[in-house]
């Protein structure tokens, strides 16, 4: 089965796409240690959001002042390729289970399916573990609201701020579910991200933090464009991480732009007066081994 799409998307059957359920505009959510950072979080994240039409979800966690921010934390998103951090993380769990390294093959795949957001790679990857090792990683992780998709369309897992915020948290931190060499191997992929696909999160990042990131990116029929961004930040006394799942963009740059107003004002207030990173614009990805024909367009 053809399960590809240029930048790294699963091709999608027409159905029906899942929608977080209808509700009144939420507020942005915000505490923290540091006196005034979450009231400043909260207004700054919200201005930013002004008059974006997207329909937008964020998790924010920073261990240097015990600061987190939610919005629409527990709305469902089709994941894109932001499942392939998943898939990789359950790869990493299964082998330590095993008691082995990944083989020379697995290796080749994880790299292409988070540096470039292969598709093919994670077709491969996700067929090899499997429905039961894949939930079983969920569980261990207790990413307890996230659905892989079913019939091999990964690109259709539902995902949530809640639980993209846990996965990050337990690859940036020691804990029992991944080793710390698995972390550090999973860290080290996102954090070589080919330059196209390093927007997002990362935009205004200061330049004293090392910067992980993996996004996803995926058209359908209803709701538009799903643009999302998943990134850790640690440097410089520093370490905190974000989560900005989206829908209902026009189009993919406006996606972009929405996450990236949100990743600027983000990185300003945990990290203030420091100089921001230059952040790239969106680039349309089409190397060869991402490219598939007859295919539309996602990531």
């Amino acid at each position: 089965m053809l399960a590809a799409a240029v930048g790294g998307a699963l091709l999608v059957p027409a159905v029906s796409a899942a929608t977080p359920a209808a509700a009144a505009t939420p507020a942005v959510s915000c505490t923290s240690a540091k006196a005034g950072l979450a009231t400043k979080l909260q207004k700054d994240i919200t201005a930013a959001l002004a008059n974006r039409r997207s329909t937008v979800a964020v998790g924010v966690y920073d261990r240097t002042t015990k600061t987190t921010c939610a919005l629409r934390a527990t709305s469902a998103y089709d994941s894109a390729s932001t499942v392939k951090v998943t898939v990789l993380a359950t790869l990493l769990w299964d082998a330590k289970k095993h008691d082995r390294y990944l083989t020379d093959r697995e290796t080749s795949l994880a790299q292409s399916m988070i540096t470039k957001s292969d598709n093919a790679a994670t077709s491969t990857l996700w067929k090899q573990l499997g429905m039961t090792k894949i939930k079983g990683f969920l569980a261990a992780a207790g990413m307890t609201k996230t659905v892989p998709g079913a019939n091999g369309y990964w690109g259709l897992t539902q995902e949530n701020v809640t639980d993209e915020q846990k996965l990050l948290k337990l690859v940036t931190a020691g804990n029992t579910v991944l080793s710390d060499n698995s972390r550090a191997y999973i860290l080290k992929l996102m954090g070589q991200v080919i330059s196209s696909q390093r927007w997002g999160t990362p935009a205004g990042a200061p330049s004293t933090v090392t910067v992980h990131v993996k996004n996803g990116w995926l058209q359908r029929s209803t709701h538009g464009w799903r643009v999302h961004s998943l990134g850790t930040f640690s440097g410089g006394g520093h370490d905190y991480m974000m989560s900005v799942l989206t829908w209902d963009n026009s189009t993919m740059d406006y996606g972009v732009t929405t996450i990236q107003n949100v990743a600027k004002a983000i990185h300003k207030d945990l990290v203030p007066a420091t100089t921001a990173a230059t952040s790239l614009r969106y680039k349309p990805t089409t190397t060869p081994s991402e490219a598939f024909p007859a295919v539309p367009a996602g990531g």
